[in-house]
């Protein structure tokens, strides 16, 4: 008589024919456990999907309701002016046109600030060259003082042997000797020729010591005339000086301490380069004569435009306070081919005319 089988047991016979089989197809032989332990998996991430599916309808329902009562987003003003601006006929050439009449109109503000890049690089360019001619004329010198210092070595050695000799000779060829040094002296040899190679040798390191700016100074002068442009105490030389957050340390010209409103006169005949109010010298002017340049800066009026003819002493501005200042004064600069000089070395009455 067969024995009864409860249900649990059947159920737990099924499950183990179908994990056998099962082992069988995947060699891989898998408990009841995990078979439920992956039911239980299943059925969670079904429950995650739900669950993010009905906060995204939520997140939905949210943004639909937002823009439902924010009426402004979508108003009539709006709406009108972006088919206004979709119908707007965008017409090129007019715009390009637009932008070159700018660009033609500040044509000189360009020009000037190019110039002064161009103005700003030689003047570096100017300092190398001043420089290397300061080295130059002291080696010239140093050698120059060398060879003197050997001819007259050589002079006492001569002299030397010459009075050993006549203190050997005797009386007749001292009376000859004397007739020959007179005779010698009186055709210019010996002590006339040695005076030419010292003047000679004096004018040439006189020369070498010169810099290019004193030879730039007497050229200006011997070629140009200058006038002061206005009478007033000199504030701030021409060199370098201790610079500030305001004060440059490289001065290239002189400031005369003038009050605002001050005539400002034409140092020398010339044509207007440039009239204007851009940089740190402020509301300045340029006047050009073939190579050479002045410059009158900061001042508070131009009474000159650009291409016109001025003459020395011709009034040309008023004397201000505008770019980088300090106070009120006329910076004034004198420049060969944009190498700065010194006008105290040209204006030899500058400060004669100045102090009276």
């Amino acid at each position: 008589m067969e024995k009864t089988i409860s249900p649990e047991e059947r159920i737990r016979r099924a499950e183990e024919i179908y994990y056998r089989r099962k082992s069988d197809n995947n060699s891989v032989r898998m408990s009841s456990r995990q078979v439920r332990d992956n039911k239980e998996k299943r059925q969670f991430s079904l429950y995650k999907k739900m669950i993010i599916q009905v906060l995204i309808c939520i997140v939905i329902y949210l943004i639909f309701s937002v823009i439902k009562d924010a009426n402004y987003i979508f108003s009539k003003d709006v709406l009108e002016k972006t088919k206004e601006f979709l119908s707007t006929d965008i017409n090129f050439e007019v715009i390009s046109g637009q932008i070159g009449q700018f660009f033609q109109e500040n044509k000189d503000k360009l020009n000037f600030l190019s110039s002064w890049i161009k103005e700003d690089k030689s003047n570096e360019e100017n300092n190398e060259e001043v420089n290397q001619t300061n080295e130059n004329s002291e080696t010239n010198s140093e050698q120059a003082d060398s060879k003197a210092n050997e001819d007259v070595d050589n002079k006492q050695e001569n002299t030397q042997t010459n009075t050993n000799q006549q203190n050997n000779e005797a009386n007749n060829n001292t009376n000859e000797q004397s007739e020959s040094n007179k005779t010698n002296s009186t055709n210019g040899i010996g002590g006339a020729s040695d005076n030419e190679a010292s003047i000679s040798a004096s004018s040439s390191s006189s020369s070498a010591k010169k810099t290019q700016m004193q030879l730039d100074a007497e050229y200006i002068k011997k070629n140009f005339s200058l006038v002061v442009p206005a009478k007033a105490s000199i504030t701030s030389r021409y060199g370098t000086r201790e610079a500030t957050s305001i004060v440059s340390a490289n001065h290239y010209g002189i400031d005369i301490g003038v009050n605002t409103g001050t005539t400002v006169v034409a140092a020398m005949d010339g044509k207007v380069s440039l009239v204007s109010d851009e940089g740190e010298y402020g509301t300045h002017v340029k006047i050009v004569n073939k190579d050479v340049t002045t410059i009158y800066a900061h001042c508070s009026k131009i009474l000159v435009k650009t291409g016109a003819e001025v003459k020395k002493g011709q009034k040309i501005a008023l004397s201000g306070n505008t770019g980088r200042t300090t106070g009120p004064h006329l910076h004034f600069e004198i420049r060969r081919d944009n190498r700065p000089v010194d006008p105290e070395l040209v204006l030899t009455d500058l400060k004669r005319s100045i102090e009276k």
